[in-house]
């Protein structure tokens, strides 16, 4: 196992072609993360690894370089991609794409995303077109092998990102079928926060003699991150949590539901407050154009679910604000990681009500996180002092109308179903997680798929028109709703 160390090789010392060394220079990016330094010379070498470092530690690039660098040069058949890389949620795939591509195209090569709430029909033009590297959610890449669209017979390079989130999410069966398609002598580079329970399984049947390689031991916090709980009168915790977010610099607030996003949503715009609403009831674009205004600075508030914030990388995040107290540790630290990356300074900032104390304080002592407890209100100095919080302007800004959702493909009209040849009816949604707890039901996904998931069985004699949705969860004590 290795760690950080205080001189790092460069990109050109650790064997990077000149042209992918130029690229990263054009990018702005000139000396290698740690995790990046430590696990380039095996995956080079076509070695099996094991990475696991904490988020914003440049995993990305980490196993995205060396894939990139040993399919450079190679032929890629119409429908049989030469790299995968599988990642658990829409928006990471996103991420790994926008990162990736550009340095892909400085060597010839073309690179993907299939996920589920985009254009099928564009994702298999592309694939019949050929594509060098394929990034996919298991859902989305299952439905289009079972159509015919795609083979994963010449994949000889395959990244399993996140995998204890896909694990966590319910995606084990579904990535271990996708896996046994693979020819078993390819490269495998998994990425992942822990390495135990259903991880360690995979590690196991489809790594070969891997090395390892950590920044950070596992599930630990960020040392760069100060940890606040703040306690609350319910009474005042709407007032608080405007206060905080009038403040300057980029924010993210965290709830537990997706009614509760759009609820906050709105009531921060009756004081003067612009925020950007990200989870799984939103459509694809809207999700992708909120991301880009946060990016962009045009919104300095992001208001998301666990499940919707999953994958999302943006710099500069300088406070997080757990409005619902996190459901276990593992959600507390992925939220908290959207702050102090790449070795910033950032603070997390838990609100509670006073009977949420002693179960949110277990839950952070199983994170590993010390938190300083204090009891404010509207304009304390002690919120001031950490959160930059002050009272927000209260002219009330207009929130962009939400786009109906398009009707399913999967459902005629008067209720009866789709039964075309090769119709899916159910993927599992993407966020199923602690039984459903999060509360979600994914958007946008096409002919009648939920999310991202492994196929649901299907019922067969069961009559009638489309199931009727589940009530969203509301559990009991969350705020913002």
């Amino acid at each position: 196992m290795t760690s950080a160390s205080s001189t790092l090789p460069s990109f050109a010392e650790l064997g990077l072609p000149e042209r992918l060394v130029s690229a990263l220079e054009r990018r702005g990016i000139t000396t290698p993360f740690p995790i990046q330094a430590a696990c380039l010379p095996d995956a080079l070498a076509g070695r099996d690894v094991l990475g696991r470092g904490q988020t914003g530690s440049g995993k990305t690039l980490a196993f995205g370089l060396p894939l990139l660098t040993r399919i450079a040069g190679g032929d890629t058949a119409p429908k049989r991609p030469t790299a995968l890389i599988l990642v658990p949620t829409r928006e990471l795939a996103m991420q790994v794409q926008d990162s990736l591509a550009p340095l892909g195209r400085s060597l010839g090569l073309h690179a993907k995303t299939v996920v589920g709430g985009m254009s099928m029909t564009r994702q298999i033009q592309a694939l019949r077109r050929g594509v060098d590297l394929l990034v996919a959610t298991p859902g989305r890449l299952t439905d289009l092998i079972e159509r015919g669209a795609c083979s994963l017979q010449d994949v000889r390079i395959t990244v399993l990102d996140e995998a204890d989130h896909m694990c966590d999410l319910g995606f084990m069966p579904a990535v271990s079928a996708l896996l046994d398609q693979i020819p078993s002598d390819g490269q495998r580079l998994l990425f992942s926060a822990t390495l135990d329970g259903d991880v360690d399984k995979l590690v196991r049947k489809y790594l070969h003699d891997p090395v390892t390689h950590s920044v950070a031991p596992a599930a630990a916090p960020v040392e760069t991150m100060d940890h606040h709980l703040f306690i609350v009168d319910r009474a005042q915790k709407h007032d608080v949590i405007a206060e905080v977010a009038g403040r300057e610099g980029r924010t993210i607030m965290f709830v537990r539901t997706k009614h509760g996003v759009d609820a906050l949503t709105k009531r921060l715009a009756r004081v003067g407050v612009r925020a950007g609403a990200l989870h799984g009831g939103k459509t694809q674009a809207a999700r992708t154009r909120t991301l880009a205004e946060f990016r962009e600075g045009k919104v300095d508030v992001l208001i998301a679910t666990d499940v919707a914030a999953r994958g999302i990388h943006v710099d500069d995040v300088s406070l997080v604000v757990h409005v619902d107290p996190a459901a276990d540790h593992k959600d507390y630290l992925h939220r908290a990681g959207r702050t102090a990356r790449a070795g910033e300074r950032g603070t997390v900032a838990t609100l509670v009500a006073h009977n949420e104390v002693r179960n949110t304080e277990r839950m952070m002592r199983r994170a590993g996180v010390r938190a300083q407890r204090s009891k404010v209100t509207t304009g304390d100095a002690t919120l001031i002092r950490v959160t930059g919080a002050q009272a927000p302007s209260g002219i009330p800004v207009e929130v962009e109308p939400e786009q109906p959702r398009p009707q399913r493909r999967g459902h005629r009209p008067g209720g009866g179903r789709d039964r075309r040849p090769g119709s899916r009816y159910g993927e599992r949604r993407e966020g199923r997680s602690g039984g459903g707890r999060h509360g979600e039901r994914r958007d946008g996904e096409r002919q009648g798929e939920r999310h991202d998931g492994a196929p649901r069985v299907r019922h067969e004699g069961r009559s009638g028109g489309p199931r009727r949705p589940r009530r969203e969860a509301t559990p009991s004590g969350s705020q913002g709703q």
